[in-house]
């Protein structure tokens, strides 16, 4: 493949399908006559997004979180569903109702019904759901307001450790690596405290791409200047970053696969925001500010360093 990135090619097939929009935003909405509809894609494929060792079980799981995160950013309810799936001939009737299994277990813990799908042979497992929903405003992408506070779910780093454990051996103590493990092969996307906090948000979006990522994005569409002051990390993250010699940045802003809600607050919601966090037993930290100007910034002990987006792309990383 030529040396095009995730967001060109997308650009491409906006430009041919006849959707030219040129920002992007975590779910589409349809109108039929005055109702509209949410729905949401993504693809799970095993040689990319699989870790070695996963139980098919967590990789169908998996497969439907990542479009209930998108929802939750949203404050979107899910409905129905509709999967496809292709299946190595080397999948056995047991792996086949496994599978099927857990999709319609994951369907039951988000509280949304499958109305079908199709099946297809190929020589690796791919599985692609397609998530339909409502909500009665859709929070964007932009909007961000000079002042707005920046908040996350979190915390965050989890997933990109489990990961390095898992590719690469790495040793912690048991409590940690369980957890980390669980955070890479079993995440928990926020949909209910998405589905009943976003009306309090300016703008919001899904951290799946890696918080670089997703603040850079946030920051461009609403043309403002996103300072971070704060990272959403517990101390056990960056106790395995030093005792490995990894770099807990590289954990925390651009691992990715977090499934956690990024958003902007008016300093007059927050007390709303917080309280529903409690009320939900949520993690959320407040990791900064919205300014005049643009881009990423992280500011600490009176130093301003620029946060480049450095998150999780296909085809480039």
């Amino acid at each position: 493949m030529s040396k095009l990135n995730e967001r060109e090619i997308i650009r491409i097939f906006q430009e041919k399908l006849g959707n030219k929009k040129i920002t992007s935003e975590d779910v589409e909405v349809f109108k039929l006559g005055k109702t509209s509809f949410i729905a949401k894609i993504d693809t799970l494929v095993e040689s990319t997004d699989i870790p070695p060792g996963t139980k098919l079980e967590d990789a169908a799981r998996k497969s439907v979180v990542a479009c209930v995160s998108d929802f939750a950013s949203k404050g979107v309810k899910p409905h129905y569903g509709i999967v496809s799936v292709t299946l190595p001939r080397r999948f056995s009737k047991l792996k086949i109702r496994n599978l099927a299994s857990a999709l319609a277990k994951a369907a039951k813990e988000f509280n949304f019904k499958f109305l079908g799908g199709d099946t297809n042979e190929g020589k690796e497992l791919v599985i692609q759901v397609c998530l339909f929903g409502t909500s009665k405003k859709i929070i964007p992408r932009k909007g961000a307001r000079t002042n707005d506070i920046i908040i996350t779910t979190g915390p965050f780093g989890y997933s990109a450790a489990g990961l390095k454990i898992i590719l690469k051996k790495l040793r912690s103590n048991s409590s940690f690596t369980r957890k980390a493990k669980k955070a890479t092969l079993r995440p928990t996307p926020r949909l209910h405290f998405g589905n009943r906090a976003s009306k309090y948000f300016s703008s919001s979006m899904d951290s799946s791409d890696g918080l670089s990522t997703t603040l850079n994005e946030m920051a461009k569409q609403s043309r403002k200047r996103f300072v971070i002051t704060k990272l959403p990390v517990n101390q056990d993250l960056l106790k395995f970053a030093q005792k490995t010699g990894l770099e807990p940045l590289d954990l925390i802003l651009h691992g990715g696969e977090e499934y956690e809600i990024v958003a902007t607050v008016p300093t007059s919601n927050l007390k709303k925001v917080r309280n529903m966090a409690k009320v939900l037993k949520i993690p959320v930290f407040e990791i900064g500010f919205v300014s005049n100007g643009v881009g990423v910034v992280y500011k600490s002990n009176s130093k301003i360093k620029k946060l480049e987006n450095k998150g999780w792309r296909h085809f480039e990383s």
